[in-house]
């Protein structure tokens, strides 16, 4: 969430009031893009010994212009309706900027994850799909995992939707392998970030091997992102987690740590604090954790010369723009971590099909067409001499706001 004072959403709102703008766009076209379509509060009732907990859950569909509506569901003790909005448009944003055939949706459930058992995990994401199922469905709103959420919170969905609506895989993304999921959905998110760095640094003339990486966050997107940022030949030199951290000038080797619970397991003779990895000095800095952690408080102590988002907006409106003045090259979330969305529309793709890829297919698909978009990105900075974020979303905007022109929605 934004740690600035003002709304995540109205954030995210502000980059497409200024790509509507560059692209002549009418006043009245920028605000039905800005607004979400449906917005569904739920309360989620879990027993908890004799009494019972009463947790808030949410639904937010932004836009079903381009198609389907696609977005994860976090838990998390700090969701609220304004996060889950921002994370929804972002989603719009963000299948479009890869031009897939979705629209954008995020989910949540305002609760501590590590506190609640696996009976309880399992009832709350039940108890969420049975409050929404009249809005999700293959063709109308598919959930994904998300912060505090994983592939077995969907397979549950999946399984709740089932009894509810028939045999629909498709329904939901992000599934274990044997039940449904598609090999290469677990590592996309991570290796999109990977692929994306890998790409700024050669269209910036910057050597791939060699090159150093600091992350934050050793959660799925950090792990993926650093074992193949490790094996496109760059040297991860920090990694952190909510444990704290570890640096090596010389580079870790991510492999022999991948499997570790937290980074509280390695031994290291050069431990650092959480948040001090964002410090490092490195060619690439990809933060991979929660929102809001480059801020105004930390913003000259940065000492990367790229950073490429792997978390949902890490950095805040100011910093970014001070970063920027820095000569500071940012390569924007909604582009950077989308190899997560490109993964889920090839699961929903093959579900649908009821036809399995090879993961070696899968792989070179998603590497392709993160590598186009990259492309695609940077050609429009170019264009319209802007950032790489204003960038991006000129070329969402331009395509969401064609599609809601074509359908008539505007008529």
């Amino acid at each position: 969430m934004s740690s600035s004072g003002s709304s995540a959403f109205s954030e995210v709102n502000l980059k497409v009031a200024q790509a509507g703008e560059i692209l002549g766009l009418k006043p009245g076209v920028i605000s039905s893009l800005s607004s979400c379509e449906r917005e569904v509060v739920i309360s989620i009732p879990l027993r908890r010994g004799d009494d019972v907990e009463v947790l808030t859950g949410y639904r937010v569909q932004h836009s079903s212009a381009r198609g389907p509506r696609k977005g994860g569901i976090r838990f998390h003790q700090d969701v609220d309706l304004d996060e889950v909005r921002a994370l929804a448009s972002l989603m719009t944003w963000k299948t479009a900027l890869i031009d897939v055939p979705f629209g954008g949706a995020k989910g949540g459930v305002a609760v501590d994850p590590a506190k609640l058992s696996p009976i309880e995990k399992e009832e709350v994401i039940r108890r969420w799909t049975r409050s929404l199922v009249h809005v999700l469905g293959h063709h109308r709103d598919i959930p994904a995992p998300d912060m505090g959420t994983d592939a077995q919170s969907m397979a549950w969905l999946m399984d709740e939707f089932h009894r509810l609506e028939g045999f629909q895989p498709a329904c939901v993304t992000g599934k274990p392998v044997q039940l449904f999921g598609a090999p290469g959905r677990e590592e996309a998110t991570g290796r999109g970030v990977a692929r994306i760095a890998a790409e700024t640094l050669k269209q910036n003339d910057v050597k791939v091997k060699g090159a150093t990486v600091a992350i934050q966050g050793f959660g799925n997107v950090g792990r993926f992102a650093a074992l193949v940022c490790q094996e496109l030949g760059m040297k991860v030199i920090a990694v952190s987690d909510v444990s704290g951290g570890i640096h090596d000038k010389k580079g870790i080797d991510i492999e022999s740590i991948f499997h570790v619970k937290t980074l509280a397991e390695v031994e290291s003779d050069n431990r650092i604090g959480a948040s001090e990895v964002l410090e490092i000095e490195c060619d690439v800095l990809i933060p991979a954790a929660l929102g809001g952690v480059i801020n105004e408080k930390n913003v000259s102590q940065i000492n990367a010369t790229f950073i490429v988002e792997g978390a949902n907006q890490p950095i805040t409106h100011t910093a970014d723009r001070e970063l920027r003045t820095q000569g500071v090259i940012i390569v924007p979330d909604i582009l950077a971590n989308s190899g997560g969305v490109m993964g889920s529309y090839f699961e929903w793709t093959q579900n649908i099909q009821e036809f399995s890829w090879p993961v070696d297919k899968f792989r070179r698909e998603l590497d392709t067409r993160m590598e186009k978009a990259f492309g695609n990105v940077n050609k429009v900075s170019r264009k319209f001499s802007v950032d790489l974020r204003t960038a991006a979303f000129i070329v969402s905007v331009e395509r969401v706001a064609g599609a809601f022109e074509l359908r008539g929605s505007l008529v």
